[in-house]
């Protein structure tokens, strides 16, 4: 297989853990496309047009991927300003009690 070929895999393999919401799968498949950029880079590349594509595809995947985990965190700050807050309620809730 060659390392084109391993790239679109890699790329489509990474935006089906996306969809999923797998950050484990998506940890290590982003070690798995660095590894397989960094080789097709080393190599003379056969089809210059077929890699830039190809590079092209894997850049808009990661940027959707920093857009959705950007989305996640904001989502988990959200989530511990409210339990910081309804933390705060409760202790205020058993001064008066």
């Amino acid at each position: 297989m060659s390392a084109l070929q391993r790239i679109e895999q890699t790329r489509d393999a990474l935006l089906d853990a996306l969809h999923a919401r797998d950050w484990q799968a998506i940890s290590e498949l982003d070690l798995a496309c660095r590894e397989c950029v960094e080789k097709v880079l080393d190599e003379q590349p056969v089809n210059e047009q077929q890699l830039r594509e190809n590079l092209e595809e894997l850049l808009n995947v990661y940027r959707q991927l920093i857009e959705i985990t950007s989305g996640e965190r904001q989502a988990a700050a959200d989530e511990m300003s409210h339990l910081n807050h309804a933390q705060k309620a409760t202790k205020v809730y058993h001064l008066f009690r």
